[in-house]
């Protein structure tokens, strides 16, 4: 088979989400298709992540010169692809268009971009750059999963909610885990703890929260908490954005929580590993890639019941409800004093993150292309 994908995220210099699936997925994808070729297409805008690219694949780069240009290429990218004759085009970016009489699949991550425009506009304060570009990508990605031949996403749970909220048939949509990630490891090195603890200035043992993930109620649980270990314990937020919640940055003036922005990977690998327990009471997820990094560093989570999380968490975990922080507060309580249910938790976390893997992942992915190249026959 002769394969194209969307790889213009790997050229963009973005960080996390779609970039992050795919300097996963790909390297796995090219070991078990190595009997096909692969064409990946990407831009110009920033250099491409992807070195030693093997032998049976060829990437192609369009050249990039303002803002518009991913405009352009959104539309466009298919003369380019039309060129290399392709059985299979693939777009992991939740949404792309093909050349004429060639089967895509698009992977669509979570149903956000096709809820309705008024539910996706609602809530948090936009500007109008944001909304211009909210209203785009509804757009974009509702007309492309309408003309594309399957959507691949991420969860069950992901696969639910975008057949309640497209007109897509049960069969067009198939949901494909993510594996565990690459680069996240256990850290162990004495030296490389302390001297995270010691740029951090952590004295005390810790839960490490993501700030974005519903911080607020975290920040509840820990005033309810027995006043002993609230003295003695505290809480790390990390966060890749500044703007986080107004109650995170009043817990660190108040002495018992610190923020750290955009912590580079061995740091944060180091934050899991260290901490005693990571609490992820997330709103809404439509997979949940910082359970498996917390179970990969032997972390006991707390978690909430919400969107997939349940499905990757399975029994690795103690789970709540995302606003019950007196039930959080009991699992905090529980899990700072109990050696023997924190050992049981890690225990249970290592042999679940074995079931996620990348490898899996592509062999499913590459089942879906030769379903599609032969159907095309």
């Amino acid at each position: 088979m002769r394969i194209g994908i969307d790889a213009r995220y790997l050229s963009h210099g973005i960080m996390g989400g779609i970039n992050s699936y795919l300097r996963n997925l790909l390297p796995a994808l090219f070991e078990v298709a190595k009997d096909h070729q692969i064409f990946l297409y990407a831009d110009t805008k920033q250099p491409f992540e992807l070195m030693e690219l093997p032998g049976n694949v060829v990437l192609r780069l369009v050249n990039y010169r303002t803002g518009l240009s991913s405009l352009y290429y959104d539309f466009n990218l298919k003369k380019t692809m039309a060129e290399d004759k392709l059985d299979i085009v693939h777009f992991p970016s939740n949404y792309g268009f093909g050349p004429r009489g060639v089967q895509s699949l698009i992977t669509l991550h979570d149903e956000i971009n096709i809820t309705p425009l008024w539910k996706i506009l609602s809530g948090h304060p936009k500007n109008v750059r944001t909304v211009v570009m909210m209203t785009y990508l509804h757009w974009v990605s509702s007309w492309a999963i309408r003309k594309t031949d399957l959507v691949v996403t991420i969860s069950e749970y992901a696969r639910k909610q975008i057949l309640k909220w497209s007109s897509l048939s049960e069969n067009k949509v198939i949901a494909i885990h993510h594996g565990r990630p690459a680069n996240v490891l256990q850290a162990t090195e004495g030296r490389e703890l302390a001297r995270i603890r010691s740029e951090y200035g952590i004295t005390k043992d810790f839960a490490l929260a993501d700030a974005l993930k519903n911080p607020a109620v975290l920040i509840r649980a820990w005033k309810i908490l027995p006043e002993e270990i609230r003295r003695e314990k505290e809480i790390i937020f990390f966060s890749r954005r500044e703007n986080v919640k107004p109650e995170i940055h009043e817990a660190v003036q108040a002495g018992y929580a610190k923020f750290i922005l955009r912590p580079e990977r061995e740091d944060l690998n180091a934050l899991y590993s260290m901490a005693t327990i990571f609490v992820f009471p997330s709103w809404i997820e439509g997979f949940g890639i910082p359970l498996l990094e917390a179970m990969l560093c032997g972390t006991p989570i707390i978690a909430s019941d919400r969107g997939a999380i349940p499905e990757v968490l399975g029994n690795a975990g103690l789970v709540i409800d995302a606003e019950d922080h007196m039930m959080l507060a009991k699992y905090l309580e529980t899990l700072f004093t109990d050696h023997e249910e924190r050992e049981r938790l890690i225990s249970i976390g290592y042999a679940r993150v074995q079931d996620f893997s990348w490898k899996e992942s592509a062999s499913k992915l590459m089942e879906i292309y030769r379903e599609l190249a032969i159907s095309k026959r």
